[in-house]
């Protein structure tokens, strides 16, 4: 019977350090930055599916978000796509577009809901066409 062979240990080798950082480095702002000043009382009644339209050119010196804004905004856009397209958290959202309402730079409608129950007289002729069939 043979002894098993032992391996010896190699230490392992440790990451290359990763290269110095050249240039401009990104840093997310704080949302207390982005919100800006605290405007007093913000009142609105947005959730994830109100639609947001641009209803002005931006003003003369628009902050980066109210600008983007500005620019998706051109086709009406739920408050959740805009979060999502500016990586911007939910609650962050909200500042910003009650502060853009209030200034008038931006209108917000409920999406369109329809009826619950069908209309009786498209179902018979839904019906009486698959009849025929």
């Amino acid at each position: 019977m043979t002894p098993p062979k032992r391996q010896r240990r190699r230490p392992k080798e440790k990451p290359a350090p990763p290269p110095p950082q050249t240039g401009k480095q990104k840093n997310p702002e704080r949302l207390f930055v982005v919100a800006g000043p605290d405007g007093g009382e913000r009142d609105g009644d947005l959730d994830l599916v109100t639609l947001i339209v641009a209803r002005a050119d931006p003003p003369p010196s628009p902050t980066p978000e109210q600008s983007a804004l500005l620019r998706l905004c051109t086709a009406p856009l739920s408050v959740a796509e805009l979060s999502a397209y500016l990586n911007l958290p939910f609650s962050m959202m909200t500042v910003l577009l009650t502060d853009m309402l209030t200034a008038g730079l931006v209108t917000a409608r409920n999406p369109i809901v329809r009826q619950t129950v069908a209309d009786r007289s498209i179902l018979e002729a839904v019906m009486h066409g698959l009849q025929r069939l």
